[in-house]
């Protein structure tokens, strides 16, 4: 009986993973524009990021999820009433990614800020002596740099947004772990499915740290060699 549902709680592995990566696609978003809009913006602009990333880090990841999911549905189908139109249901992947991502987006907003700073400003000086646009400053410069300092950060952040994917189980999406939870209570052997569950969280880490040394050892590697040229 336990053999049978591990099918499943492999493709609840699979959705789990999708939820994990298109959430860390829209956080790294957010925090990208919200990081250029604290150090570049107007300053009207500059006050709603910095109210975003102070309130959606005060709030637990849970609150949001659930205020956004089922307090967002009703605020939306009221005034759908209003309008006399019917109900509707929002979909628990699209939430749950969208929350997720929502909520490390102020995380990574932060993450990229201070990697932003770290940016040398001898060597943007010198871009534009050199007769480069802002624009192209951004984009050959500052950028490239900054995500060199900014790996760091991103990992720890994506071990965050990876456990917190689990919570969207709450919402009744089908991952693994509602499916082991599901599986448990109809075997009477939970803990054996949460054993699972957490096995492939601990792989889904150890592979994640694998790929982000490799990549910042490949951008400590383009950094050192730039700097050969320069000198």
């Amino acid at each position: 009986m336990v053999a049978e549902y591990l099918p499943l709680l492999a493709r609840g592995a699979a959705l789990s993973l999708c939820v994990m990566l298109m959430a860390l696609v829209v956080a790294l978003l957010l925090g990208l524009i919200n990081a250029v809009i604290k150090l570049f913006g107007p300053r009207w602009l500059r006050w709603l990021s910095t109210g975003y990333t102070t309130l959606v880090r005060g709030v637990p990841e849970l609150v949001i999820m659930l205020l956004l999911f089922f307090g967002g549905e009703m605020l939306v189908n009221g005034f759908l009433g209003l309008l006399g139109f019917g109900s509707i249901r929002f979909n628990t992947f699209v939430s749950g990614v969208l929350a997720i991502g929502f909520v490390f987006g102020a995380y990574y907003t932060e993450t990229f800020r201070g990697a932003f700073q770290t940016v040398d400003r001898g060597q943007l000086e010198a871009a534009v002596a050199y007769g480069m646009t802002p624009g192209q400053v951004f984009r050959r410069i500052m950028l490239p740099q900054m995500l060199s300092f900014a790996i760091p950060g991103i990992n720890n952040n994506w071990l965050g947004l990876m456990k917190a994917s689990a919570l969207v189980s709450i919402l009744g999406l089908e991952d693994m772990v509602w499916l082991a939870e599901q599986a448990g209570r109809a075997t009477q052997k939970p803990f054996l499915f949460y054993f699972l569950v957490s096995v492939i969280y601990l792989l889904i880490t150890a592979l994640s740290s694998w790929l982000f040394n490799r990549l910042a050892r490949r951008y400590a590697l383009s950094s050192l060699t730039s700097e050969e040229a320069r000198s």
